[in-house]
């Protein structure tokens, strides 16, 4: 792998498609355990960063059509 950036500099799209290179890493080459571990590490914050990313749009979304927050976490909560 080359130099990564930092992951919280990553746009999603950046984030996702080094998240893809290490699962296909992972699953198709034998790799030493500490840089297997190292690249579990990486994977993790990546999908961790991908989904920070995915939350932020979507409450954007929410934000920008009007949609009630306060009455979505009310139904969610009493379909449980």
């Amino acid at each position: 792998m080359s130099a990564n950036p930092p992951i919280e500099e990553m746009n999603y799209e950046q984030a996702y498609a080094e998240l893809e290179s290490i699962v296909a890493s992972l699953e198709t080459s034998q790799r030493p355990l500490e840089e297997a571990m190292a690249l579990f590490e990486r994977g993790q914050a990546l999908a961790a960063r991908c989904a920070t990313l995915l939350d932020k749009a979507e409450l954007k979304i929410r934000q920008l059509s009007g949609e009630d927050l306060q009455g979505l976490g009310e139904e969610e909560e009493s379909e449980e």
